[in-house]
């Protein structure tokens, strides 16, 4: 028998949603062996005005490639997560072939803001199929616990190589690609993921392969997952396959469907869409939408303005150099031809009020402005102001943040307590030099129960835990009682908060990334017993006590 920790006085807040109550919790050889009153063990903390809760099961992550370089999948470890999800939108690097690499890491370059450079340098690229990729974890270690969807893009790579884009597969590539979404599953994959957004598209600008599927595809292969009786089926919704569309969907397959995401936006389609999904749960439609507290927002170049890349006139420009880049910008028809295809209304126009110049090397005073402003000021269309803003850098390099949606705090306060919506979206590990989402936790915790309100403390430890674990089938996880993983969270209920956001240069090859490693209020976390975070710094030493989780069969 292994050594016992005990963690003492602390308001044990089980992820039930049952209400706090104070309490130790004892662990010993990876479990909580008991929740009570006066406990004893080798190693005692104490958390008297603490909050002990389940660790933290982030379902909408890409650590995919991140899991090889950074064990510790920083900074999602700062925010009291043990459990991430990752392969989200169908952007795995497995299954893949060595020809197809530089492929896989194009696509995640131009959809995930992921450095090829980095991806090449990091990933041992020791696999070729799904079960060879979660071995390949499994040997390495991790210290928090890591679970993936396979995913479609790579998938349909992996089986119509390069005419993947561009048409639609064969009856026998659809069986082809069912058979290893099987394999995959027997292999303990999470489920299957796939994306038909507009905003995903590859290394060419063309759509990503995901989005060249029909829906007999579509159905196969979620199909496949079904018929194993275990798993999620995630889906980053569009024309393939809508949100109404997952209603219909999910009874044939008899496993969940969690949807990407339903965010506030400023024309009120949130409300449309909490309707459809109301009107679904009352049939008993086993359907997730995600939801989040954070706004959508993207801190972006004009080189990649991957907001504006919905545009299919912008998308024409990825492939190009900087130099056609910039003749584009100058040039008057090309901007005719972008703002006929928004005034079109096939995609929503970019919001300019809420696009702030971030960075602007040869005009600094415009930092901090929105672009709605300069405009006024120099006498142009917010669009026109922001081409001239960027034409004045010789490398296009001006940087801007655009909020895309999900900053109306009543609509979110309403999606949060909607029933059988489910928070993700935080991304983490992708759009790296974009975003940083991964503090969502903390945010949840600081901004939403302790400053709005808008959510009991019990209520939001239940949608960060039991309510996500329940969803994939992660048995024994998301709750703290005797016999459960010793997956656990100390955290100050009065401080918790997301902390600065920075950008380093830290991944491999000198990649660039905004993280978020200093949140406020968060003091201990626990993966499988072994502490692994202590007041905000990894402990040295600490071995990778995380393991690779599979979903357990449905009853």
């Amino acid at each position: 028998m292994g050594k016992t920790t005990v963690i003492k006085n602390g308001l044990v807040v089980d992820g039930t949603g049952s209400p706090g109550v104070v309490a130790d919790v004892r662990m010993q050889d990876g479990r909580i062996t008991a929740i009570g009153a006066e406990l004893s063990g080798d190693e005692v903390i104490d958390a008297t005005g603490r909050v002990v809760a389940p660790g933290f099961i982030d379902i909408h992550t890409h650590y995919d490639a991140q899991v090889f370089w950074d064990p510790a999948l920083t900074p999602s470890c700062f925010h009291g997560v043990s459990t991430v999800v990752a392969g989200n939108c169908g952007f795995t690097i497995a299954p893949t072939r060595a020809a197809d690499r530089d492929l896989i890491a194009r696509t995640m370059e131009k959809v995930e803001d992921m450095d090829p450079a980095t991806l090449n340098a990091g990933i041992p690229w020791e696999f070729e199929t799904f079960g060879e990729y979660l071995d390949s974890i499994r040997h390495r270690g991790s210290l928090l616990n890591f679970a993936s969807y396979i995913g479609h893009t790579a998938l349909r790579i992996f089986v119509m190589g390069d005419e993947a884009v561009g048409r639609v597969a064969t009856d026998d590539e659809i069986d082809r690609m069912a058979t290893i979404v099987r394999e995959a599953m027997d292999a303990g994959a999470a489920g299957f993921a796939s994306s038909f957004a507009v905003t995903h598209r590859g290394a060419d600008g063309q759509p990503i392969p995901s989005r060249w599927a029909d829906r007999r595809e579509i159905d196969a292969l979620c199909a496949a997952v079904g018929d194993t009786g275990r798993g999620v089926i995630g889906v980053n919704g569009g024309e393939n396959l809508s949100l109404p569309d997952c209603y219909e969907l999910q009874p044939n397959i008899g496993v969940p469907i969690t949807y990407t995401a339903l965010l506030t936006t400023s024309q009120g389609t949130h409300l449309k869409a909490a309707e459809i999904h109301r009107a679904g749960v009352a049939r008993g439609i086993d359907v997730w939408p995600q939801v989040s507290c954070r706004p959508l927002s993207f801190s972006q170049t004009m080189v990649e303005p991957f907001t504006l890349n919905i545009n299919p006139v912008f998308a024409e420009l990825m492939p190009k150099s900087i130099d056609e880049r910039r003749a584009a910008y100058l040039d008057p028809a090309w901007r005719a031809r972008a703002l006929e295809f928004w005034a079109s209304g096939q995609v929503l126009s970019p919001r300019w009020d809420a696009f702030e110049i971030m960075e602007a090397p040869t005009s600094p005073d415009l930092v901090g402005r929105r672009v709605t402003q300069v405009a006024e000021e120099l006498g142009l269309s917010p669009f026109d102001a922001l081409l001239e803003i960027t034409l004045r850098e010789p490398d296009l390099k001006v940087r801007v943040k655009a909020l895309l949606a999900n900053d109306d705090v009543d609509g979110i306060t309403m999606l949060l307590n909607t029933d059988q919506c489910t928070l993700g979206l935080s991304d983490a590990g992708a759009h790296v030099g974009q975003l940083c989402d991964a503090v969502l936790p903390t945010d949840l915790l600081g901004s939403w129960v302790r400053e709005r309100r808008a959510l009991t403390l019990e209520q939001a430890i239940n949608k960060l835990t039991k309510v996500q674990a329940d969803l994939f089938g992660f048995a024994d996880r998301g709750v703290l009682r005797p016999g459960a993983h010793a997956d656990v969270v100390v955290f100050d209920p009065d401080t918790v908060a997301p902390g600065p956001t920075s950008r380093v240069r830290d991944f491999p090859a000198e990649g660039e990334r905004l993280t978020a490693s200093q949140p406020t209020g968060m003091h201990h976390l626990f993966v499988n017993g072994v502490e692994v975070v202590r007041d905000g710094r990894i402990l040295d030493g600490t071995s990778r006590p995380g393991q690779v989780v599979s979903p357990a069969q449905r009853a």
